[in-house]
Order: structure tokens, then sequence, then C-alpha cells
């Protein structure tokens, strides 16, 4: 059975059709199809497939937007960077070293090309990173820094609560503005 559903001018995808796949012993699968057009190429387009259907099709394209970037990573870190064919060691801490230092020159040279290539600054590719982070949000994570902070200088120094209400107080009396609003005021003991 095939379901098939149009997007209107709004949508990312040109179309979204659910499918039944069947291997060869016939166990069959259900399925999601989404073809999205080809930005190299406006004629042409690229069909992504996904077993699952609760998806909607613009999260299966997110979500392949994201895995792509992954494959790019690794494929540059074989191919240019030769992760897998530089270190003949057979040590464990020799090849995680190896594959850290890979990645190290992945990084250096992708910001590298972002500061030749890119006028954005490391500044808004902060803030875009903070918006593809779904899960946790820039003050959740901030908030669960600074509490992590606050209970390490609870425990080490000893400190009863009015103390550490005084040092959380002082603490964010030095933030900037714009970082007291994404953080809880300290409250109270």
């Amino acid at each position: 059975m095939i379901e098939e559903t149009r997007a209107s001018q709004q949508e990312p995808h040109l179309l979204s059709v659910d499918v039944t796949l069947t291997d060869r012993q016939g166990n069959a699968t259900p399925a999601r199809i989404v073809c999205v057009r080809n930005r190299n190429n406006r004629k042409d387009w690229i069909a992504f497939i996904s077993t699952d259907v609760s998806l909607p099709p613009e999260e299966i394209l997110r979500i392949y937007g994201k895995r792509w970037e992954i494959e790019v990573f690794f494929k540059t870190c074989k191919s240019m960077l030769r992760l897998g064919s530089e270190c003949h060691c057979l040590s464990y801490d020799a090849l995680n070293a190896h594959v850290s230092l890979v990645f190290v020159r992945y990084m250096l040279l992708s910001l590298q090309k972002r500061c030749n290539e890119d006028d954005r600054t490391i500044g808004e590719l902060f803030l875009m990173m903070v918006d593809e982070l779904a899960d946790t949000t820039f003050a959740q994570a901030m908030q669960l820094i600074v509490d992590a902070m606050l209970q390490t200088v609870r425990e080490h120094f000893g400190l009863s609560e009015e103390q550490l209400l005084n040092f959380t107080r002082q603490f964010y009396d030095r933030l900037p503005a714009s970082y007291q609003r994404f953080l809880q005021a300290p409250a109270a003991a």
C-alpha cells in the first residue's frame, strides 16, 4: 500500500510516500520515502528512506542532514587525513592518540577553512550550534554547569547553606546581564 502526500509550497520536501519493504524471507517493514530537490541541480531530486514512520518528513530530512555531516567528516578523515592507514600500532593508547590527532587536524583545517571562506564570526558559529541542540537549551546547559559548580564548591569547602547562597549571589552578580537572564536567580534559603 502506498500513500502519497504532496508538499505545499512552504514544506521543504517534494513528496512523502509510505511504503512496505519486504526482504527475501518475506518479512515486511514499514518505511517512509521522502523526496527533496537537489540543491546543486534544481531539476534533480534526492530520495531518503526511513523505517521510523512515526517521524514527519521534515524530521527525517533534519536527521539525515546531521547524519550526512558525520559521513562527510569520516570520509574526509579516512581519505585525506589517513585515519586508519597512517598508524600501524597495535597499542590501544597509540591508536586512541592517532584517532584523536586526526580529529584535531580535521577541526583545525575546518576552522582555517571557515576563517578564510566565511565572513561569519566564531560567535555566530557558537549560536548556530546552540540552535541545533534541541535536547538541551543554552539556558539549561548553563544552569547545569552552574549547579554542578555550586555542588562541587559546597562539598569541597564544606559551606553552609547561607555561605553557599552568598557565594552564589556574588557569582551571579558578576555575570553579564545577558547571562543573568539565562540563569535562575539565587533564591533565599
